[in-house]
């Protein structure tokens, strides 16, 4: 059976399907589980899988399925049951796996007659007690060491009986309960000073240690000594590390969460005792909408009631009255208060935004980590590409009325920023007035005349940030120079995408993968291009035109700027206000005079000829007249391309 025929048989299943709530198990043709969802109207939700355009994510399950099944239920609430045991039951493909981003270790201490403490990254629930996690590694291990030097603990991993201690015995770090050395009681009495230590009760035990430490220093032995300041110091490092203070006393559980398609990654910050102990990260894949999310990851991730906090911050969900019933009633002896977070509360608010942060960073790494393919593979389809678009090259334009025209040029590829071949333009053709067509042409002409002459590689796609305009007219240039180079350009008042010669956008669904990487490349392009103005914008501030006069340092040329602020002003005064302004005779301000206005006039008519050989955009109707513009502007970008001055630096 052909894929068009298996969408067809699913999509007549879910026309059949019932109009009230229940579980739906998409299956391949292995008649394997591949995704488990739950509907408050299930024939809604199932048609919606087939009608207008969808998501990669969307349609990579569709292409997988071969048949649907459905189970009806009382009410949603059952249904959120029936999904959470399916999805244990079948661990579909596409539905959220949780896998530990980051695993911090944990003190143990063994339940034993004589325990054991060690560092591990395993929970096992034999009756052990557990302190941390700990995110310093170094901190922790050094702490362990200063506690066997402190305390006789065993070290052996299974206690047996010996005949004779081992070397840790007749080292004194060691009073060998394998030999019956030191009773139950007394060992376990150091224990407890361990736990008390661990438990953050510990300022007096410090101050215990701080008094051993100078007894020993008083008493020559500064071995001992050393070791105790060393321990003193790793201890309080562990103690207080990863802290973040002015968080409510109570203890909190902050989940939240970033998706990029079918990607979601979910953070949690452990707060206990009113400090951030450790922050989780998950990765997982899943299908469902944002406002299931939440609850299908709670039914994943708290499965030992153990771990359940007296409350649990979430975004803003439509679910939250499900999520409680749910864990009201699976947990029925545990008392949790789930609550959305508090817009009023500036530390719920910062402490969801770090949550939020941290699972959009893990996203972005993992997009770096296997490349943005499907966001390309959808560009390709609606675009109508001709190949997959691994590179991306991206121009905007950057000017503050007309003064310091930046073109920016920034490259991507397999949708990741390729900042080694960011560069940027300082134009020419438009310095003084505002033409953003004639100021895309030149970059582009540029750009492309650069690479013609090397010989290098060229993009599978441009992205110009305009409308139809901006396109139309990159396009003539890129035809003048025979190149085939895909354009798009991305107008931002409706995120409409427009290719050359057709006035109709082309319009994604916002959470659309392919959007999402245009968006990205459209945003790093004007963030570029106004970073460089700036740039330029502050040299000019710094370096005053008014060096270039004879006779005119930089004391001169301060007071010059504080009087007068530009060269065209200084033009238009007597000499007898520059005498005055400078302290000079009158024949020195003449000939300073004579030289602002000969030094404006070259500005001016620098840029006159520039406007006059090449011309402004849409006056060029002719063919000859096209062809000589095109056949101009290419000289010019020939001779700016040899100028590695203004081609432009990478960042």
């Amino acid at each position: 059976m052909t894929s068009q025929n298996y969408r067809e048989k699913l999509h007549q299943t879910a026309l059949k399907a019932p109009a009230s709530s229940g579980v739906y198990l998409w299956r391949n043709e292995e008649n394997t589980v591949i995704y488990v969802g739950k509907a408050k109207n299930l024939k809604n939700r199932l048609t919606s899988y087939f009608s207008g355009q969808k998501e990669i994510k969307t349609r990579l399950l569709i292409s997988h399925a071969a048949s649907i099944e459905y189970i009806t239920t009382l009410n949603e609430y059952e249904a959120l049951l029936l999904e959470n045991n399916l999805i244990k039951k079948y661990s579909p493909r596409y539905n959220i796996n949780l896998k530990d981003g980051k695993s911090y270790p944990v003190l143990r201490i063994t339940k034993e007659d004589f325990p054991k403490i060690f560092r591990t990254r395993r929970i096992m629930q034999d009756g052990s007690t557990y302190f941390g996690p700990y995110p310093d590694v170094a901190a922790l291990d050094v702490f362990l060491e200063t506690i066997f030097k402190l305390y006789p603990l065993r070290h052996c991993r299974t206690l047996k009986k010996r005949e004779s201690p081992c070397l840790y015995y007749h080292m004194k770090q060691c009073k060998a309960p394998c030999c019956n050395k030191i009773s139950k009681e007394e060992y376990n009495e150091y224990i407890s000073e361990v736990i008390s230590l661990l438990q953050g009760h510990n300022e007096e035990n410090i101050a215990l240690l701080t008094a051993q430490m100078k007894e020993a220093a008083a008493q020559l032995n500064f071995e001992k000594a050393s070791r105790l300041r060393d321990g003193i110091k790793a201890l309080m490092i562990m103690q207080n590390q990863n802290i973040v203070q002015d968080f409510d006393s109570m203890d909190k559980d902050y989940i939240g969460y970033y998706s990029e398609g079918e990607l979601v990654s979910f953070t949690v910050l452990k707060i206990r005792q009113g400090k951030l102990l450790g922050r989780e990260n998950y990765r997982a894949e899943s299908l469902n909408d944002d406002d299931d999310l939440i609850g299908e990851f709670m039914a994943c991730y708290y499965e030992d009631k153990n771990q359940i906090p007296p409350n649990i911050v979430i975004p803003t969900t439509e679910s939250l009255e499900i999520i409680k019933k749910w864990l009201a009633e699976t947990y029925s002896d545990i008392n949790c208060h789930l609550t959305i977070v508090d817009s009023n509360s500036a530390k719920e608010v910062a402490s969801m935004n770090m949550c939020v942060q941290n699972a959009h960073e893990d996203i972005i790494r993992r997009l770096r980590d296997r490349g943005d393919v499907p966001a390309m593979e959808e560009l390709k389809e609606k675009l109508g590409l001709p190949c997959l678009p691994v590179r991306i090259e991206g121009f905007d334009i950057a000017h503050i009325g007309g003064k310091f025209p930046v073109a920016s040029l920034i490259s991507f590829y397999n949708g990741n920023p390729d900042k080694k071949n960011y560069r940027y333009f300082r134009l020419k053709t438009t310095d003084g007035y505002i033409d953003d067509f004639a100021s895309m042409r030149e970059a582009v002409s540029r750009r492309y005349t650069r690479l013609l002459n090397e010989q290098a590689e060229l993009p599978d796609l441009l992205l110009i940030d305009g409308g139809i305009g901006q396109v139309n007219a990159v396009n003539e240039i890129l035809q003048a120079l025979g190149l085939d180079i895909p354009i798009a350009g991305l107008a931002k008042r409706d995120e409409e995408i427009y290719r050359p010669g057709n006035s109709t956008p082309i319009c994604l669904p916002k959470r659309s993968d392919g959007l999402r990487l245009l968006q990205r490349v459209r945003d790093e392009t004007h963030r570029f291009a106004t970073s460089r103005n700036q740039n330029l914008r502050t040299k000019e501030n710094t370096d005053s035109i008014f060096l270039e006069l004879p006779g005119v340092g930089e004391k001169r040329a301060i007071m010059l700027q504080k009087q007068f602020t530009t060269l065209e002003n200084l033009t238009k005064q007597e000499e007898s206000a520059i005498a005055q302004c400078l302290h000079i005779k009158a024949f020195e301000a003449a000939q300073i005079l004579l030289s602002a206005k000969a030094l404006l006039e070259t500005r001016e008519e620098k840029k006159k000829t520039q406007r006059l050989s090449l011309g402004k955009a849409g006056t060029t109707k002719e063919t000859a007249a096209q062809a000589q513009y095109i056949s101009d502007l290419a000289s010019l970008a020939l001779e700016a391309a040899n100028d590695s001055d203004e081609y432009g630096e990478k960042e």
